[in-house]
């Protein structure tokens, strides 16, 4: 599998399509700076996989290192999506084992992700990879005024 590293202006824009369909958030204007700033500061990593043409991604894997008390050094996937012309070939399976390859050379003892409810696809594929469901998301918003 191809795997790319995006770490440019031009490869974060080669992975628009699928960002844009998956962080419906973002804004055109800035997500480029955001991601660099990301990956300078938050040792954010998005890696992705060019479809067959290699025209722009087919599917990408967004990540940072990060340690707390509870679990040491871990890598955290916030991001995970395959475009849908592109589902079925292995891809979203290839990029959970190179976040894991990455942990062991790193000599990271684990990976976490959260997952939304009702993606029963994506539970069944961290299910199948040895992911345990090892707790619950708890979030609040928070507004001044």
């Amino acid at each position: 599998m191809d795997f790319r590293i995006a770490a440019t202006r031009e490869e974060i824009a080669f992975c628009k399509d699928v960002l844009f369909a998956f962080r419906t958030n973002l804004d055109e204007s800035t997500y480029i700076d955001l991601i660099l700033d990301m990956i300078e500061n938050e040792k954010f990593s998005l890696v992705y996989i060019p479809n067959e043409d290699n025209t722009k991604a087919a599917g990408f894997v967004g990540y940072r290192v990060l340690h707390t008390l509870r679990t040491s050094w871990m890598i955290y996937i916030d991001d995970l999506y395959t475009d849908p012309d592109h589902r079925g070939k292995g891809y979203a399976g290839a990029l959970l084992d190179y976040v894991d390859q990455e942990a062991l050379e790193k000599g990271i003892q684990s990976v976490h992700l959260d997952s939304g409810y009702m993606l029963h696809d994506a539970h069944r594929l961290y299910l199948n990879k040895k992911y345990i469901l090892a707790c619950n998301h708890f979030a609040k918003i928070v507004r001044n005024g």
